[in-house]
Order: structure tokens, then sequence, then C-alpha cells
């Protein structure tokens, strides 16, 4: 039996919610976003934007392999947003890393403000993902990098079972509940690739890149 996407709340803006997934150990997913990232584009100029930062774990790991790289960081929860602001300052990131509270949907800035836009898991956040991927797109520059990246759901609840299990198997129940949750509301390759394809991009910039997530890695042309 197929599974349709199930929603779950957009914003995780609970004390608990936020420290719950400030907790889990994100870092082996982390660092391959990151350098995976850099393999696409190696030498990255400009400000970058992290779409969904969460508590800011991408920004510092991105800012600790670059010397030079300066972030905006935004989310629409400020729990998380208040995670983020003491993990920066613990890296000692606060002059390089600059975190805001900002509705993805409807970004305040003027188009082609960033040379790359990046994201990691916060299509699966959102009712429209397209919404937040046009805005991507409107805020970069011409030539500059999209690169994003979040769950796929999976083609059936053993899946979602067994993905659990394997990822989260030694996590709480809250926790555990709280993947399975997103894989769930997490779009599938087909429905990633219908909108980068709206939005004027090839299809092909979307991929299965593991097990569990999709990739779109694309460069903006000057007639998008």
């Amino acid at each position: 039996m197929s599974v349709e996407r199930v929603l779950e709340p957009e914003v995780m803006d609970s004390v608990a919610e936020a420290a719950a997934y400030d907790a889990m150990d994100h870092g082996a997913v982390n660092a391959q976003f990151v350098g995976d990232f850099l393999a696409a584009c190696p030498l990255p100029s400009g400000a970058i934007l992290d779409v969904g930062t969460g508590t800011a774990r991408i920004p510092i790991l991105l800012c600790q392999k670059i010397p030079d790289a300066r972030v905006v960081a935004i989310d629409l929860s400020e729990q998380m947003l208040s995670l983020a602001e003491k993990n920066v300052a613990a890296a000692g990131l606060s002059s390089r890393i600059q975190s805001e509270k900002s509705d993805a949907k409807q970004l305040p800035v003027p188009d082609d403000a960033f040379e790359v836009v990046i994201s990691n898991s916060i299509a699966h956040h959102i009712p429209r993902p397209q919404q937040v991927m046009a805005e991507a797109v409107r805020v970069t520059r011409s030539g500059g990098h999209l690169f994003w990246r979040d769950l796929v759901r999976p083609g059936s609840h053993r899946q979602i079972d067994d993905l659990v299990e394997r990822y989260a198997g030694n996590e709480d129940a809250s926790q555990k509940k709280l993947f399975a949750d997103s894989l769930r509301a997490a779009l599938t390759l087909e429905e990633v690739g219908d909108i980068v394809r709206d939005l004027g991009f090839d299809r092909s910039s979307v991929r299965l890149t593991s097990d569990r997530h999709w990739t779109w890695s694309a460069v903006k042309h000057e007639d998008i």
C-alpha cells in the first residue's frame, strides 16, 4: 500500500521539540550534506543563505570548512534560533553566521541577493514546498547555486518502520516518532521533480542520493 503524505507541524517551536531535535545525532548526515555541497560547489563565494537552519549545525560546519564563508541562517522557530545562537557562539562563529527569524515562503530580501542558497530538511515541513523553493530561486543570483536535500517519502509503511529502526533504533520513543512523522510528511522523488521542472530546472537536477534522501543541486541560469 502506498503512503499518502501526512503533514506535520510547519514550525517546531516548543522548548522541548527544539531541544529534542538538537539532541538527536545528526552529525554524520550534516557532515555528508556539507561534503556533498562542497563537491558540487567547491569554491562558494558571496553570501550563503541557509533556509530552515534549525539549530545552525550546518552553517557551523560550513564556516569551519570555508574560512571566509558568511552565512545568513533563517528559521521560523524562535526556540530553534535560540539554540542556534548558543551553538554558533560556542563555536566562536557569531561574526560569520547571522541567524534571523524569517518565513521561507516569503523572504524579506530582494531578488538575486545570495550567491548560494542551501537547505537541509525543510521541504517536508511545508504544506506547499514549491512556495519555499520558488523563493529560494528568486533570491539566488544568476549563476548562483541551489543545493537542497530532504527526506524522501517511502513507498510503504513497512519501509518507514525499517528506516526508523535502522537510523533511529537507539533513540527514545519521541525521537523515533519524530523521524517516522518526518518520513510520512516528505515528498516523493517524482513530486520534487515536478516542482523543479515547474521552476524552470531540469528534472535530472533532482536525484535520490541515499535510501532516505533526495538532493536538488542546480545552477540558476539567466533565463530563470
